[in-house]
This record gives C-alpha cells, structure tokens and sequence, in this order.
C-alpha cells in the first residue's frame, strides 16, 4: 500500500473508531480504552515517517481528486506547522481516551462518549492536514458539530445543554465568516489549495480585497480560538467532563483558530492591519483571560480562563511582526498543550477522587495523593516557566522577541508580563493549594487515582521535562520546521533549558516575582476583581442570552408579519415576484423582443385550436360557479395536448391529455368534497389586483418566450441526445431516454416529491377520518351530517 493510501487510512482511523466503540465498551466496559487508544496511537506511528522530510524544511502533499472540474480535491499539506499539530493532537488524544477509561468508568453511556471524542479527533486532524478550501471548511464546521456534543454529554442539565448551544452558535457563525473569508482569497488568487496559495502573498496582501478577506478569517479564527469579545464560550465549556476539557479546550479545538492564523501567515501576515489587529485583540485576550482566571475558585474554570490568556498571548505573537515573535510562539503553542493537557486530567483527578473541584474547599490532600501532587507540580513548573521545563524555554522566547527600545515592543512586553505573572499564580494554585496545608475534609475521602488517570498527566508532564532537555533534537524535530511553516521561510531555533544571562531572564525573573505576589495575595486580588466585575455587571456571556432573545423574538414577529397562515397571501407575493422578474430585467436591461407576435405563416387550424384556448381562458374567468371554471381549465390543456400532436409527440399530447384529465377530476372532486360556497363573490378591489398580477405574469412569459425563440437555435444538445441515446443509454425514444437516463436524478427528484405530496396528503385524509370517527362515538349522526 502507497503512502497516499496509509494517509487516507490514518486519517480515517477515528471514525473507524467511532463505530466500533460502543459494541467494545459493551463487551468490555471500560477497558475498551486500550484498545480504542490504538487507534489514535496508530497515527502518531504513521506520521513520524514524515519527520526526515519535515525536518528539512519540506512540504508533503497528496491526496485524491473530488471534483476535478472545480478544481476541488481532498488533498492533504504535511509540514512543520501541521505535523506538529497531527502529534499533538493524535498523541494527546491517545492519553485521553485512557484518561476517559477510568475517569467515565461505569458511566452507562461512556460508549457513547468514546465516539464523540474520536469523531472529534478525527475532524481535528482533517482540519490541520487540509489543502484543500472545502476539505478544511468542512472538518472545521464538524469539529464544531462533534465539540456540541461533547460539551452537551450530560444532556439532562440544562447548563450542559446551554453550554454546547453557545459553542455552536459562536463557533459555528464564526465557520461561516471563514467560509466567505475562503471564498474571496479563491476570488483574488484563484487557487483553492493551501500548498499554492503560499506564494501568492504578494497579490493577496496588494489586492483591494485583502482588507474584507483578512477581517472574515479574523471573524472565523477569533471565534474558534475564544478572543474577546468572543470568549465566553470557552469557559461556559468546563461543563462537559473533564476529558473533553483537558483534550478539546486546552491542546486541540481552541488552537484551531491559532492554526488558521499561523497556516495564513505567509498570505495574510506582514500587513499594517494584521500587526495591529492580532496584538490589539490578543493582548487583550490574554490580560482578561488571566484577570479573570484568578477570580475563579472553581480549578476547571481556572485553568479554562488561562487557556484563554494562553490564546490571547499566542494570537498577540503571531501578529506581532517582530523577530523571533514566530518562534515564541510556535515553542508555547507546543509548551502550552503539554502542561495544560496535564494539569486539566489532574483537575479531574481530584474532583473524581474528593468530590469537589473548589480550591477553597481542597487541602492536605498531599499524603493521600502523592503522585498527583508531583505530576501536578512539574505541570505547574512548566506553565509558570521555570526551568528545567519546556515551558520556560517558551517564556524565554517571548521576551527575547519583545524587549527592545521600540515603544510598541515595550508595551506589549508589560501586557505578557502582567499576564504570565497571573498566569504563574494560577497554575500554582492549582498545584499547590489542593495539596499542601491542613488537610480539609471533603465530599469523598481522597485516595490515589488508578493507572487509567493519572497515566496520561504523568506521561505530559514527563514530555514538558524531556522536550526541554532534549531541546536540540526537539528543535531539529518539532520546533524549527513549525517556526519555518508559519514564518514561510527558514528559521531556526537554539534556546536552551540552561538560563542565559541577559535581559529575558531578566524580565522572566520579574515574572517570577510578580506571580508570587499574586499568588499570596490570591484571595484579596479574587475579592478584588469579583468587586470589580459585580460594579460592571453586563458581560459578553449576558449580552449572548440578550443576542439570543432578541433574535427569537425578531424572528417570531418576523414570521407572523411573513407568514400570515393565507394561502392566496402566499400566492399573490409569490406572483408579484415573478412579474417583478419577468418584466423587470427585460426592461431594466433593453431586452424585449423585437419580433413579431405571430409569423404570418401560421396555418389556419392552430389559429383555431390557439382560439380555442382563449376561450377556455374566458370561460374560467367568467364561470359563474366554481365547478365550471374547474372544468373550463381543461380546455387550454386539451388545446396543447393537440398542437403538441400536430407538432408530431404524440407522447407528451398522450401524457398532457392524462395530466388535464386527472388534474380536472381530482379538483371535481375536491371541491365537492370541501364546503365552498358554489360560486366566488370577490369584491372589485380585490379583482383588479389578481388580474393585473395575473396579466403582467402572462405578459412576462410571453415576452420570455418570443425573446428565446427569437434567438437562433442552437442545436448542441439536440445532437447530443441524438447521437448518444443508442449508443449510450440503448434507446430508440429520445425524451424517454433524456427523463429516464440523462435527467434520471431530477426525474427521481420529482416523483420523490410527488410521493411526499401523496403521503402528505393521504395522512390529512387519515387525521379527517380518525376525528369523523371519534365525532361519530359521540353523535352517529354527525358522520353522515359530515
């Protein structure tokens, strides 16, 4: 098997997964975990082939043709930025499927969960190996869909249920901003591929577009990625199980917009906007992100709110357009998702093991869970970057991308610094609080979770310690090639966990301090802020409920002002449209026809049968009961059921004379069915109107009509059906072979309307017969009076 090929399976494996993973949970509860681990272990396996290529700066593409004449394919790109983000994802993934184990272990729907999370895995990884515009749009619109679920598990509370409504609502309007924002860099480039859009940032950033093309893929990537003043999303998601925050809201979904942003940056990056916007939200991001993370007392909610900080900070790099910005931020993306991931699993650990996740209720628990506490400790270390963790490496980074006398660089440098100070306080409470002091009694008496939890928080937190270690063969691995795809040119990275002398251990050092601060102050700087938030009192989170009410209600008087329940309202506004188009654009654009009304070789019998047709016309108009104007509507079919036969088909004339036949007596029969007055007395203002509509749609067409017959015929598709209708579809009758064979799928797509009517309708007349029979149980002369 090819290469191509074992991708395509790679890729395909968590939805494999999917399937299989309620009859494994079924047959061996949670021990399925190791099993269905194998399969995002698996493509971890697959993809590290690629790392000697990656490695060296290059680009793998493949994939297969989807609709070759749009130039549409499922195509997959393979470099640094998005390799890094396939193992990441993948591996971490693999952690959380055995976290998952033991953590929902006997939960009667974890089989259900199992496949929500592997079907989100699998929209991820299509979403960062994507070449194609559409592939990527719709992995991106299905890790919505598949985060809905998760954050909606527990389905029977109703602030699960709002949660993932939110989620979806903010996401999903954000994949619709991608979606045009997509759409106008096809429009100026012409490209609809990752792989060759890159070298088409010149014209991108030179056209008049680049402007509404960059601002709706902000729209899209701010939306996913939880930027104010779209953030509160990410923290309304901690109530979904802890696995599903520690793998969608720390290492994989909310990087997507990050992706987006770092994938665009050769075509998008370098711009006066893209250098003001992206520090402007970003940084703003990260200081309320870590303000309001300290305000928390929830460990779940804590770590959510860093995360957003987090984003904040890596979205604030990406667009900052200093040297080594690229590289700080590719190094804390990495940083981020390992000790995030880990302290998340240990925040499920103790709620799972104690009963509470409220730091202020939690202490002392350090005898009785000692190697949480470990694990706990050395993700802390690296989040709040001290060495020898890989986390300090990233912190680093970041000011030795910021200091500089330039007074942009210095004011961005004192918003990271305020933020990763806040940051430090919180990861060591969340590390600290829980575990040291006099031991405080909680719901469950606390015990050392089994191998199932803390296996994976130990495994990353390892990972943050020997990727930092290790930092030369991570760089040559990892680091340099996504630094490399996002900078679209060569960059390398040498940072060390050995401290260097110099202004970035300088201000990492001001750090430190000013996280201790924080730290021991923690709960006068929580009472603080709470103060402050309670004299604020509107947020984002209550503007989206007001967003929402208000558009139910606009869409409720919109549709009572719209759909008034009348049928002959429907009819007039959908015929008032139609003569508006008609006879609007003829005009509009100087189209009329220019031809005669009749050819003057017209043979004196279809004159007759057309006169005939306008009397049928007038003896429906001037019937003077409705029965004889059903009637009457037979004589126009009737009349061109026969030119149709003078015409030389005398199959449609066949087919016309059944459809005006049925049409006449099934109407007959209705009518006589339904209790009408026998005739319509409509008042003259109402008249004029419906014949005016009526004469002005009649006009239209026929202009229409004179216009295309006017034109020369042209006899492409006429030769075609004759041509091929033997030869291809094996029949002698053309039309039957065109509505059969060539226009099978619309011919399917109307008899399957047609059936729909029929069950419709035959389920009116079952709903019409059950209540004459229930009328008939009280009163059985009232049937009969029916």
């Amino acid at each position: 098997m090819d290469v191509a090929a074992l991708t395509l399976l790679a890729l395909s494996l968590p939805f494999v997964g999917a399937l299989v993973a309620p009859l494994l949970t079924r047959l061996l509860g949670h021990n399925a975990a190791w099993i269905l681990a194998l399969f995002p272990a698996a493509i971890v396996l697959h993809f590290m082939r690629f790392w000697p290529e990656v490695s060296r700066g290059e680009i793998v593409t493949g994939g297969y043709e989807w609709i070759p004449s749009f130039n549409v394919s499922f195509s997959w790109l393979i470099d640094g930025l998005s390799l890094t983000f396939v193992l990441l994802i993948a591996g971490i993934g693999t952690l959380i499927v055995l976290y998952s184990g033991g953590y929902l272990k006997r939960h009667p729907q974890q089989g259900r969960f199992f496949s929500f999370i592997l079907m989100f895995m699998g929209s991820m990884l299509g979403l960062v190996v994507s070449d194609s515009f559409l592939m990527l749009f719709v992995f991106w619109e299905l890790t919505s869909i598949t985060s809905f679920l998760l954050i909606g598990f527990d389905h029977s509370r109703e602030a699960a249920r709002r949660a993932a409504l939110q989620a979806l609502v903010v996401t999903g309007g954000g994949g619709l901003f991608l979606l045009a924002g997509l759409l106008v860099i096809w429009n100026v480039t012409g490209v609809t591929q990752l792989s060759l859009l890159m070298s088409f940032g010149p014209e991108m950033r030179a056209s008049p577009f680049y402007l509404a093309a960059l601002l709706l893929v902000l729209g899209g990537a701010f939306t996913k990625s939880a930027q104010f003043p779209f953030h509160f999303w990410l923290p309304n998601a901690m109530e979904a199980p802890t696995p599903v925050s520690a793998y969608l809201h720390s290492a994989t979904m909310v990087k997507a917009g990050v992706y987006l942003l770092m994938r665009l940056n050769p075509v998008l990056g370098g711009t006066p906007e893209w250098q003001l916007l992206l520090p402007l939200f970003g940084s703003a991001t990260l200081v309320i992100g870590a303000v309001l993370a300290c305000r928390q007392t929830d460990l779940k909610l804590m770590l959510a709110y860093t995360t957003m900080a987090s984003l904040g900070l890596l979205v604030m790099l990406t667009g900052l357009g200093f040297p080594h910005a690229i590289e700080a931020a590719a190094l804390y993306l990495v940083a981020h998702s390992l000790f995030k991931g880990a302290l998340f699993m240990v925040a499920g650990i103790i709620d799972h093991e104690t009963g509470t996740r409220d730091v202020t209720k939690l202490g002392g628990l350090r005898s009785a869970m000692p190697l949480t506490f470990v694990i706990a400790l050395a993700a802390a270390f690296s989040m709040g970057g001290l060495p020898p963790f890989f986390g300090f490496l990233a912190k680093e980074e970041i000011y030795y991308a910021l200091p500089s006398l330039d007074r942009r660089a210095m004011v961005f440098a004192a918003l990271a610094i305020l933020g990763n100070g806040l940051m430090f306080a919180v990861a060591f409470a969340v590390a600290l609080k829980p575990f040291i002091g006099a031991k405080i009694e909680t719901p469950k008496s606390a015990h050392e979770a089994p191998l199932l939890l803390w296996l994976g928080p130990a495994l990353l937190a390892a990972k943050g310690l020997s990727a930092a270690l290790l930092s030369n063969l991570t760089h040559q691995l990892v680091s340099s090639p996504m630094a490399t795809a996002i900078a679209g040119e060569p960059r390398q990275i040498t940072i060390s966990a050995i401290p260097h002398i110099g202004m970035p251990l300088a201000l990492s050092c001001v750090t430190i301090a000013l996280g201790v601060i924080f730290y021991l102050n923690l709960a006068r700087l929580r009472a603080f802020i709470a103060t402050i938030l309670s004299d604020i009192g509107w947020g984002p989170d209550l503007g989206f409920d007001q967003f929402m009410r208000g558009l139910v209600r606009f869409s409720v008087a919109l549709t009572r002002r719209l759909q008034s329940g009348r049928l002959d309202v429907y009819m007039t506004a959908t015929f008032v449209l139609v003569a508006a188009v008609l006879l609007g654009a003829p005009l509009y654009y100087g189209e009329l026809p220019r031809a005669p009304f009749f050819a003057a070789d017209v043979p004196v019998h279809e004159l007759a049968i057309m006169a005939i047709a306008v009397i049928g016309l007038f003896a429906v108009v001037l019937a003077s009961d409705r029965l004889t104007a059903i009637v009457s509507l037979g004589i126009q079919g009737f009349a061109v059921a026969v030119i149709f036969l003078l015409y030389g088909a005398p199959d449609l004339a066949f087919t016309q004379f059944m459809i005006e036949t049925l049409s006449v007596v099934v109407l007959a029969l209705v009518m006589t069915r339904l209790r009408l007055s026998p005739s319509d007395h409509r008042p003259l203002a109402q008249t004029v109107p419906d014949l005016t509509i009526a004469l002005a749609c009649g006009i239209g067409f026929g202009l229409m009509l004179l216009k295309v017959t006017g034109v020369p015929f042209d006899a492409t598709l006429t030769d075609f059906f004759n041509l091929y209708s033997k030869t291809v579809a094996h029949g002698a009758n053309v039309v039957n072979v065109i509505i059969v064979d060539f226009r099978g799928t619309d011919t399917l797509g109307e008899i399957a309307v047609v059936m729909v009517t029929g069950l419709a309708i035959l389920s009116l007349v079952r709903l019409r017969a059950g209540a004459l029979r229930r009328i008939a149980d009280n009163d059985p002369d009232a049937e009969e009076r029916a």
